[in-house]
């Protein structure tokens, strides 16, 4: 009895010493991760705190941001077949409110260069009035020069 009672004692040692080994390890691991979640937490904290100052100081590239987001998640999500077809008339009157405005735009800035005499065929006549007047400068100039030369008397 006396063997077997020693192999039980043996094995309630070993039993002991595995469960301290355990017990230790999961008490590091414990503590580890604690560490490392506050670690964790306080960059996060530095993220956010960084991110807001970005929004604060760049509200615009914010918004320009959003917006190809949103493009690009219109372009890569297929539309579906209801979408189309109540879309569509939206974006065909979308399309022709477009060119109706542009064309509006480019008759009334027209009429506005017209009342100020800024017709193309005045344009054209103002540069072509604009490069005599500068030919006729510089003729001018070299004639003034050459003349002034040969005035001059060798000293």
């Amino acid at each position: 009895m006396t063997d077997a009672h020693t192999k039980i004692e043996n094995a309630e040692h070993r039993l002991r010493e595995g469960l301290d080994t355990v017990r230790d390890t999961a008490a590091k691991v414990y503590h580890d991760a604690g560490d490392k979640a506050a670690e964790a937490l306080d960059a996060s904290k530095e993220t956010a705190r960084r991110t807001v100052n970005s929004l604060e100081s760049n509200p615009l590239g914010i918004l320009v941001g959003g917006l190809v987001v949103g493009a690009l998640a219109g372009v890569l999500i297929p539309r579906s077949a209801r979408e189309k077809s109540l879309l569509a008339p939206l974006g065909k009157r979308l399309g022709e409110t477009a060119i109706a405005a542009t064309a509006a735009a480019k008759a009334a800035g027209q009429s506005e260069l017209g009342e100020l005499g800024l017709t193309k065929d005045n344009a054209r006549g103002q540069a072509k009035g604009l490069v005599e007047g500068i030919v006729k400068a510089l003729t001018t100039a070299g004639s003034a020069g050459a003349k002034a030369v040969s005035q001059k008397t060798p000293g």
